[in-house]
C-alpha cells in the first residue's frame, strides 16, 4: 500500500458547542441554576456556557439556545432583534421542565411563520446526545466547505449531459468557489515535470508496465503543481482527453489525492466532485466514485464499478490498465466488507440520494471497470431511484453508515 499522508487539509473536525440561555424572571434563579447544572452535566459533551449574553451568537461553532423556562417567548424576540445576521437554523434545547417545551414550541412556530427554520432538541439523554453530535458535525462541515476552492480541469465529458452546474448557485448554497483550469495548462506543466523516484514504480513487472506507472506518477506530480498554484481543496478532470494527449489516465493520481484529503474526480463530473467534497468534510473519506453496472431490484444488490478508488479505502490493490482504453494505469481495489452509504447530490443541491447498505464483496471480472463492489442496500425499494429518477450516472460509496449526516447537511 502507498503511504497515506495528509496532503493539505483535514476537514473531519468539530468546532465546539456554545450554550445560550433564555430564562423567565419569574422563576427562582437558584433553582434554575441547579436544574441547569444537572441537565447539562447529564448530557456528557463539552460546551462553552454563554448564558444570557448573545454577543457571540453566530460567531462560530454550534449555537444552542437552552430554553430553561416558559414565558421566554418575548425574550427570544428581543434577542432576535439584536442579531446582525440570521443563522441558517435556530436550535432550541429544552429539558421540558418549567414549561420550557411549551415556550420552545411557541418560538419555533413563530420562526416557521416568518420564513425562518428551527428545531427543538428534546428527548432522553441518548437522543439529545446523538442529535447534537450529528448537528455539530454538519455545522463544522459547512464551515469547512465555506471558502473552499475546487478546480474544473478541462470541462465535463461530453456524455455528462445532465451534470451541468451553475457556479453561482454552488457558491451561494455551499460557499464553494469553482474555478476553470484549461487542460492545456495542465499538459504544459506535465511536459515540464520530471518523473520522480517513486516506490510505486518498483511494483512494475515489466518495462511496459514501468513506463505506464512512471507516466501516471508524473501526471500526479503535475496535478500537485496545479493544486498548489490555485490553492485547491479538490478538482475534477476531463480525464479521457489524457488518453490521446499522453496515452495515460488519471486513475492513479486520483486514488492518491483522495486518500490524502484532496477531492479528485473523473470525467469532469462537477456534481460528483461536490458530493465527494461533502463526504470528505463529514467523514474524512472522499468516497469511491463509481457507476452502477447492474441492479437487482428484488434483492437490492447493485454492482458498482470504476477504474479508481482512494487508497485509504482498500485493504489491497492491483495495478492494471484503464478498462475502456487498455492504456495507462487503472486501480483494482479490494475493500473490507461492511456497512457503507451510497450518496449523490444534484449540482444545485435541490435534491440528493443517500441510502445505507452492506458491501458484500469485491470482485475482479475482466469485462468491467477495474474496481468492482457488490453492495446490498438496506432499503430494497431504493433501487427504484436508479431506475426512475437518478442524479446522473456517477455515485459515491462511503465506508460506514452516514445517511443521517448527509441528510442533515443537505436539509
Amino acid at each position: 500500500m502507498p503511504k497515506i499522508v495528509n496532503f493539505v487539509h483535514n476537514y473531519n473536525i468539530t468546532m465546539g458547542i456554545n450554550i445560550f440561555t433564555l430564562t423567565s424572571r419569574l422563576h427562582d434563579a437558584e433553582a434554575i441554576t441547579r436544574s441547569t447544572s444537572a441537565f447539562l452535566s447529564s448530557l456528557g459533551f463539552d460546551y462553552s456556557f454563554k448564558g444570557e449574553d448573545f454577543a457571540d451568537y453566530g460567531k462560530g461553532g454550534l449555537d444552542l439556545i437552552y430554553v430553561r423556562t416558559g414565558g421566554t417567548e418575548g425574550l427570544f424576540l428581543e434577542m432576535l432583534s439584536t442579531l446582525e445576521d440570521m443563522p441558517r437554523k435556530f436550535y432550541l434545547l429544552t429539558s421540558g421542565e418549567s414549561n420550557s417545551l411549551a415556550a420552545s414550541m411557541e418560538i419555533l412556530s413563530y420562526l416557521n411563520n416568518n420564513g425562518m427554520t428551527g428545531e427543538i432538541i428534546h428527548g432522553d439523554t441518548a437522543y439529545i446526545n446523538q442529535r447534537i453530535s450529528i448537528i455539530e458535525k454538519t455545522v463544522s462541515a459547512r464551515a469547512a466547505l465555506s471558502g473552499m476552492t475546487l478546480g474544473v480541469i478541462g470541462k465535463p465529458s461530453d456524455w455528462l449531459i445532465s451534470s451541468g452546474v451553475d457556479y453561482d448557485i454552488v457558491k451561494k448554497r455551499l460557499g464553494v468557489t469553482l474555478v476553470d483550469i484549461s487542460m492545456e495548462e495542465l499538459l504544459e506543466v506535465y511536459g515540464n515535470t520530471a518523473t520522480p523516484a517513486d516506490d510505486m514504480i518498483k511494483e512494475a513487472r515489466n518495462e511496459d508496465e514501468k513506463s505506464r506507472i512512471s507516466n501516471a506518477v508524473k501526471l500526479y506530480e503535475a496535478l500537485k503543481v496545479i493544486v498548489e498554484r490555485y490553492h485547491l481543496s479538490g478538482f475534477t478532470i476531463r480525464c479521457f482527453d489524457l488518453l490521446t494527449a499522453i496515452r495515460n489516465t488519471g486513475c492513479l493520481a486520483l486514488a492518491r489525492f483522495n486518500a490524502q484529503g484532496i477531492v479528485a474526480t473523473c470525467e469532469g463530473d462537477i456534481p460528483a466532485m461536490l458530493s465527494m467534497a461533502i463526504t470528505q468534510v463529514l467523514t474524512g473519506y472522499s468516497g469511491f466514485q463509481c457507476n452502477a453496472s447492474t441492479i437487482n431490484p428484488v434483492t437490492g444488490e447493485i454492482l458498482f464499478a470504476h477504474c479508481t478508488i482512494p487508497f485509504n479505502m482498500v485493504t489491497r490493490y492491483e495495478l492494471d490498465t484503464h478498462f475502456e482504453s487498455g492504456l495507462g494505469v487503472g486501480i483494482r481495489g479490494y475493500s473490507q466488507p461492511g456497512p457503507v452509504t451510497v450518496f449523490k447530490t444534484a449540482g444545485d443541491m435541490s435534491r440528493h440520494f443517500a441510502e445505507e447498505g452492506e458491501l458484500k464483496r469485491c470482485q475482479g471480472e475482466p469485462n468491467l471497470c477495474r474496481t468492482q463492489q457488490i453492495i446490498a442496500l438496506d432499503n430494497v425499494q431504493a433501487t427504484q431511484y436508479f431506475l426512475t429518477r437518478p442524479i446522473g450516472n456517477h455515485h459515491v460509496v462511503i465506508p460506514g453508515r452516514c445517511k443521517a449526516l448527509l441528510d442533515e447537511i443537505l436539509d
